[in-house]
């Protein structure tokens, strides 16, 4: 939004920066020194002044007046090309500057070489021609100022808006009392037609308090008590399913969250939210397209019933996509309540306008202009505050910018930019480059602002330096291959996110000495050129106090580990210091100070590719460290008492460590935690990672109390008897393909998800069956992919199983142990049941399988199935979702037909099931919302009688019906409650209902259908008269 309000208004920022240097003394006197015409340069600064005079005017007439619009995308083109012009003669200011202290100090040391900037002198290129251009293309813009009708416009003033957040200051609410209860009672009621997840959508146009009715009720202590879990994330327009599955995951767990990939972070959600009632709030949602809802809801189906999640948009098109009936249409304020809220912010109180009536009378006429929206009382109520005069408030009463038509800008927030003082317009306007929702970092945004030279310094004008990023240097995307020479000219700088050394004639490290202010992050590329072990002591990390991460990488292979252990002794950073990566480091040990107490808020530290190094540094007696990798020593055969060092009398090593990584160390043998110094380590450890350290045999400490996760893989030699065992709640998984896992050795571990990735099982199966029976006390969650031997699942065996995925197992025939048919099926806990790439799997138990809690039932490509499990109508009878796919010999539903709350059933590329469908009984299916049919050459007309879709059907899609014809009209007669029908490449499909489709549909999507395509164009088509009442239709 901002971007359309300031449209003009970022040419102010721009011109008065252009200001700012042509008055310079540097600039000057450059100029003079080179004999640059005076005359140009005096004009035009008068052409500038020209059209800064009138650009209040120009952004004001822009929106009504198209060549006002296009006269001011014309002068940006021609104040960007003075803008560059004047940078280079800046920039060789400086240069010449900085050359003149060179050659003078080098007198005294002739190696010292100014070479911070190009060296080329713009004037030998025509300067005075390009300025000439410049003028020339200024003076004609100014030439149609009167013709445009452009004047200048008096100084004006106002403040700015504020982000939201889930907090509210519910003082500052006035008219919503009644929504709020409205929500708050649709939360903490149950709808039988939700299912177990709802979505209860607030719609409204922007500004009119959506995001303040969501704080509301977020807050609301009812809905505290009712909810384990609530999040607030901000969606907005750049929708990112990623971003925002990972803001959930840090909101609930008030965590940061370093999953990289999205199926992890799916997995991680699901765990989280698995059996807890949880509260979302998405807010701004703008999504229009359902396959990334479909992702992003995924994990919320793992909650509790009862589970709700609340949604602000301005666009209702985005309940069709989420599948909600439960609308909440946002209206306008009252009169009153708007006066009130516009008055409190003028003056604080409403009373105080008895002192001035005449502020009254105009302020009621402003709060009428609102029209209800509490942001624009809100924003000009502030723009107002504590003024007295009463020519100011009717000029804004009175503005054209009322007037202005805009579906995305509310005039009074246009009015709020429109008045701002011009110092502070150009900060805002600065704030378009970015994308909407952007999350802005207050230190960093100054230090920008600083950059640009759009802060008034003492003396009235911007320093010249701090106009050539003297404060603000981020190259981090930058392929530069060294720095230029003497960067500690840049005494100024405050953020410098990368250093890189290089063997040519650029900054040696010594030139970070000179920087004192450097603040945040600092990145030192390419160590291996530090020469000089002195020039690394005269960089000084140790004083920069404002340091927080610190990354140190070396990019080559040394021949002197010696050297590099001296260096990096020398590089020892502030003691304030958060965050410590070191990379590449070629030293046979490590430096003193890493792992000294004294870093009392090291938090974070990541040790990589130090192949040389044979031990581990002390780094358990760091009091605060939460976070540690350590990755690719080859060196170290064993970690020992040297790693926990020698904490305090009373403190535990490690005693915040939460999650720790080791991987790829290749010669790990043993990890040897007894003795008294790692008795009681490890405390609080909650994440523990173990990953391609094929030589590790002994591992473990045996006490890890708050052990949650623990990941092994690639491990050959681990001996499974060292894994803890007094922790009864974790995650386990396992990635072995090397070996057989000896299941029965987690007997005394008992987690509670058990993941085991491509693993050999080479005993006999009833061998197997006994070797697992030590996990079945304990275990919710098993998945087992990519094993060659697992003929069956014992999964009677597991009381306690409550999700079980079996992929890619070529061996599996069974969930059973076929030659014992005395065993009873029993899978009483089991929710979610997952079986996939299992080729050879042929039935399920024998009798059915007794899994009365089973929501979800998933089977894909199990190519010699031939049927369901039996009895599904009473041994399963919680059944929600059935999902078949690719299993071609799946002939028919079993006797009796589906559990009667099905809500969802999806079929694809199941042609004898598909063939056989006159006869599945649909009708028999009360709760059946969601039909999925998809993949068959054998079927030309969909559906085959009127009895086989349930009038309860509220979605409805067919996909890849490569001889689909036709759709029977008679079967949509009785669907009252189909609220979208898709359609997706079915090529030979070319007629549809010869009558309108129900009255109940919102959504028609028609994809891939060329045929149809053409017969449904808008007013055009022939078919169009039987879709056009449908709310949102998309063909192509």
């Amino acid at each position: 939004m901002a971007a359309a309000v300031v449209g003009g208004s970022f040419l102010s920022a721009f011109l008065q920066v252009l200001f700012d240097r042509m008055a310079s003394p540097h600039f000057l006197g450059f100029c003079k020194r080179q004999n640059l015409n005076d005359k140009l340069l005096r004009k035009l600064k008068t052409l500038l002044n020209s059209v800064n005079g009138v650009l209040d005017d120009a952004e004001e007439k822009q929106i009504i007046k198209p060549s006002v619009e296009k006269w001011l995308n014309e002068l940006k083109d021609a104040v960007y090309e003075a803008d560059d012009l004047l940078d280079e003669i800046g920039y060789e200011a400086l240069r010449s500057e900085a050359e003149s202290e060179s050659e003078s100090a080098a007198q005294t040391n002739p190696r010292k070489v100014w070479n911070l900037l190009a060296s080329y002198n713009p004037f030998q290129k025509g300067s005075e021609e390009k300025l000439k251009d410049v003028i020339e293309r200024l003076q004609d813009l100014v030439s149609q100022l009167d013709a445009l009708g452009l004047r200048e416009h008096d100084a004006r003033e106002a403040s700015g808006r504020i982000p939201t957040t889930s907090l509210v200051q519910e003082c500052d609410v006035y008219g919503r009392d009644a929504d709020k209860e409205a929500i708050v009672d649709r939360l903490i009621s149950d709808d039988p037609r939700s299912g177990d997840l709802e979505v209860v959508l607030i719609v409204g146009m922007g500004g009119i308090g959506k995001t303040t009715l969501a704080q509301l009720v977020y807050n609301d202590e009812r809905i505290k008590d009712r909810f384990g879990y609530q999040a607030w994330v901000c969606v907005s327009e750049e929708y990112d399913v990623f971003r925002v599955t990972k803001d959930v995951i840090e909101e609930v767990t008030r965590q940061a969250c370093d999953i990289r990939t999205f199926n992890q972070l799916q997995l991680e959600l699901k765990r989280i939210l698995k059996g807890q009632r949880f509260l979302l709030v998405l807010d701004d949602v703008w999504i229009d397209e359902d396959g990334k809802w479909d992702m992003l809801q995924m994990p919320f189906k793992s909650g509790a019933k009862g589970s709700k999640v609340i949604v602000t948009t301005r666009n209702q098109n985005v309940a069709s996509v989420m599948g909600t009936r439960s609308i909440y249409h946002l209206n306008q304020l009252d009169n009153d309540d708007c006066w009130l809220l516009f008055s409190r912010h003028a003056f604080g109180d409403a009373d105080e306008f008895a002192d001035h009536p005449h502020l009254e009378v105009v302020g009621r006429e402003v709060v009428r202009k609102c029209k209800g929206i509490p942001l624009a009382a809100k924003t000009l109520g502030g723009l107002l505050h504590s003024e007295r005069d009463v020519y100011k408030w009717e000029k804004v009463l009175n503005s054209n910018l009322w007037d202005l038509s805009s579906n995305k800008i509310l005039p009074a927030l246009k009015l709020s930019y429109y008045y701002l003082p011009s110092h502070l317009k150009r900060c805002f306007a600065y704030c378009a480059l970015f994308p909407e929702d952007y999350e802005f970092r207050k230190d960093e945004l100054v230090l920008l602002w600083m950059a640009k030279g759009f802060l008034i310094q003492p003396g009235g004008h911007s320093n010249f330096e701090e106009i050539v990023n003297l404060h603000y240097l981020n190259n981090g995307e930058t392929k530069l291959k060294e720095m230029p020479s003497q960067m500690g000219k840049l005494s100024n700088l405050r953020k410098l996110t990368d250093f890189v050394l290089g063997k040519g004639s650029g900054s040696t490290i010594k030139e970070l000495g000179q920087l004192h202010y450097l603040h945040e992050s600092l990145t030192i590329w390419n160590l291996q050129f530090v020469n000089d072990v002195r020039d690394a002591s005269l960089a000084n990390l140790k004083g920069k106090k404002y340091l927080k991460l610190l990354k140190f990488v070396w990019n080559s292979n040394t021949d002197d580990s010696v050297h590099e252990r001296v260096v990096l002794e020398q590089l020892q950073p502030t003691t304030n210091l958060e965050s410590l990566s070191i990379i590449g480091y070629g030293g046979t040990r490590f430096a003193d100070w890493l792992g000294h107490f004294s870093f009392s808020t090291m938090a974070s530290i990541e040790l990589r590719g130090c192949k040389h190094c044979s031990s581990l540094p002390p780094l358990g007696q760091l009091g605060s460290l939460k976070n540690l990798s350590i990755v690719a020593f080859d060196a170290v055969l064993a970690v020992g008492p040297e790693f926990y060092g020698s904490s305090p009398m009373g403190k535990k090593s490690f005693g915040s460590l939460k999650t720790l990584l080791f991987e790829k160390m290749e010669n790990w043998q043993e990890w040897n935690s007894a003795g008294r110094i790692g008795s009681g380590a490890f405390p609080v450890l909650e994440q523990l990672y173990i990953k391609d350290c094929p030589n590790l045999s002994k591992a473990m400490p045996s006490k890890l109390p708050c052990l949650e996760t623990l990941v092994i893989e690639g491990c050959q030699q681990l001996n499974m008897a060292t894994i803890p065992s007094d922790r009864a709640t974790y995650c386990m998984h396992l990635v072995d393909d090397h070996r057989d896992v000896w299941l029965n050795r987690f007997a005394t571990i008992r987690p509670q998800h058990l993941q085991v990735v491509r693993f050999f099982c080479h005993h006999p199966p009833r061998q197997s069956l006994e070797l697992v029976n030590g996990l079945s006390t304990a275990l919710e969650e098993i998945e087992i992919c990519r094993s060659n031997s697992l003929t069956h699942f014992p999964l009677h065996a597991f009381p306690k199983l409550k999700m079980l995925s079996l992929r890619y197992c070529d061996s599996l025939e069974s969930l059973l142990e076929l030659t014992d048919s005395t065993i009873n099926s029993d899978a009483s806990s089991l929710d979610s049941l997952e079986v996939s790439n299992c080729p050879n799997l042929v039935s399920f138990p024998k009798g059915g399988l007794l899994a009365p809690n089973l929501t979800q039932l998933l089977l894909q490509s199990c190519l010699k199935l031939k049927s369901l499990p039996e009895k599904m109508h009473s041994l399963i009878p919680s059944l929600l979702l059935l999902r078949l796919t690719d299993c071609p010999e799946l002939e028919s539903f079993p006797e009796g037909g589906l559990p009667s709350k099905l809500q969802s059933l999806e079929i694809y590329d199941c042609s004898k099931l598909i063939a056989w469908r006159r006869n599945w009984k649909l009708q028999s299916l009360p709760a059946l919302l969601h039909l999925y049919i998809g993949s068959d050459i054998a079927m030309e007309s969909f559906p085959h009688d009127e009895a086989m879709l349930p009038p309860t059907l509220t979605s409805l899609e067919i996909s890849d019906l490569q001889n689909l014809k036709s759709l029977d009209t008679r079967c949509f007669r009785h669907l009252t409650s189909l609220e979208r029908l898709k359609i997706k490449n079915c090529p030979e499909l070319e007629f549809i209902p010869n009558e309108k489709l129900p009255s109940s549909l919102r959504l028609l999507s028609i994809i891939m259908c060329p045929l149809l395509r053409l017969r449904c164009q808008q007013e055009k088509g022939e078919l169009w008269p039987m879709i056009s009442h449908i709310r949102d239709i998309f063909v192509y």
